[in-house]
């Protein structure tokens, strides 16, 4: 089960400990997994639809990777199969002049979901700690006090009835060499392309770092990370949409009662 890549609350992340390659979940090869998720996503859909008429559920995805870690294609594939009207995706960049006027969480908390309702965000609050101290944006007795900010504010998300998943996609060096290659190769993907993501790329131990401090810390009993392995895309889409399956599972949520009977009714 996807439980294997979670990130119990109080344990120390370390990277050189998870294969970035890693598809023992599933262990059927890429043909049989794509064949296969589907049958996954068409699962996830029901359950998303179900989430919508229910309306008392809200969930909300925390989607977190290095450049070029395959969020946007985790977006597309994973959630295929869902209404848009009831999945809304955020992505936050760079803060404009009016959200740097206010405290880092206000354009959060704007954000997140309605009952019935999944919010997907990608990246998110946790950019305020981990590009601000990589980048060195703000002193370490700025960004540092965050940690518990973020543990707080998810714990009240959390206890307004809010569920949230959090997902760190983790690849390899090498692999993301290639994805950025390939954007530069495919003409067609070029505009995917970001000089920017090379000062980043020049920065990886900075990053890794951070991106294993920011997990130890902040997965908690009520918000807990999960660690994805996603050089395989395939199975990163597979551990994923079936650990989103579990989530909407496990809310033993019912379609809402009527007050008619459909027997009845004769539509002229």
């Amino acid at each position: 089960m996807p439980s294997r890549y979670l990130i119990h609350p109080g344990s120390q992340v370390d990277f050189s400990k998870i294969d970035s390659k890693d598809d023992s979940l599933y262990p059927i090869g890429k043909e049989a997994g794509n064949a296969l998720l589907p049958e996954l996503t068409t699962r996830l859909g029901e359950l998303q639809e179900l989430l919508y008429a229910e309306k008392k559920h809200k969930v909300l995805v925390i989607l977190q990777a290095i450049d070029a870690g395959g969020k946007d294609g985790t977006i597309r594939k994973v959630f295929a199969g869902t209404d848009p009207a009831g999945v809304r995706v955020k992505s936050f960049k760079k803060p404009s002049e009016n959200e740097l006027e206010r405290d880092y969480l206000w354009r959060i908390h704007y954000r997140v979901p309605r009952k019935g309702k999944i919010a997907i965000f990608n990246r998110s609050h946790y950019e305020d700690i981990l590009a601000v101290r990589v980048k060195k944006l703000a002193p370490e007795s700025i960004w540092s006090k965050r940690y518990e900010h973020i543990n707080a504010f998810e714990k009240m998300l959390s206890d307004e009835g809010t569920k949230i998943v959090k997902l760190f996609l983790l690849i390899s060096k090498k692999e993301q060499k290639q994805r950025l290659q390939a954007r530069l190769d495919n003409p067609e993907k070029n505009w995917k392309f970001n000089v920017d993501d090379l000062d980043d790329r020049a920065r990886w131990p900075e990053f890794m770092t951070a991106f294993e401090d920011m997990l130890t810390r902040t997965s908690t009993e009520h918000a807990p990370w999960h660690v994805v392995p996603a050089d395989r895309k395939w199975h990163r889409n597979l551990v994923i949409t079936q650990l989103m399956i579990n989530v909407l599972e496990s809310m033993n949520m019912n379609f809402p009662d009527i007050d008619f009977d459909p027997a009845k009714i004769v539509i002229q």
